[in-house]
């Protein structure tokens, strides 16, 4: 049996026991939008036609209480996370001016055995967060 298409990501997950410290990196630092935020629980950011959440690990792992209107499962993880922002190639010397100006530490910047770019650094709960140009999956 053939399994249905899938469309692509829609939302990925990452994980951070400081909602605030998050806020103030994603949509301080690399300027997302706040798409909603559930205090002790979670923020939520818009990137392009996907969403970015990030959950405090200590609260998703609980399941819903019974009186709860949405009823996600329990999940989380441990250790970092990683997320990679799709960002075009020109821009990707803008991005690492703008995150130094910013004092975020570039952890890596180089080229794949393809020819593209990426530049890796850590988010404040240290997650591993890249800027790699399209062309790394074409």
């Amino acid at each position: 049996m053939t399994a249905p298409a899938i469309l692509g990501t829609l939302e990925s997950a990452l994980y951070a026991d400081d909602l605030d410290a998050a806020e103030r990196f994603y949509a301080g630092v690399l300027g997302l939008k706040v798409v909603t935020r559930q205090a002790g629980r979670h923020v939520f950011f818009r990137t392009g036609a996907s969403i970015l959440l990030v959950f405090d690990p200590r609260a998703t792992v609980h399941p819903p209480r019974p009186e709860a209107p949405i009823r996600v499962p329990p999940h989380g993880a441990r250790g970092a996370g990683h997320y990679c922002f799709s960002v075009a190639a020109e821009a990707l010397d803008d991005w690492r001016r703008h995150l130094e100006a910013a004092g975020v530490a570039i952890e890596a910047d180089f080229r794949w055995p393809n020819g593209a770019r990426s530049i890796y650094v850590r988010d404040p709960a240290g997650n591993s967060v890249e800027f790699a140009e399209p062309a790394l999956w074409a």
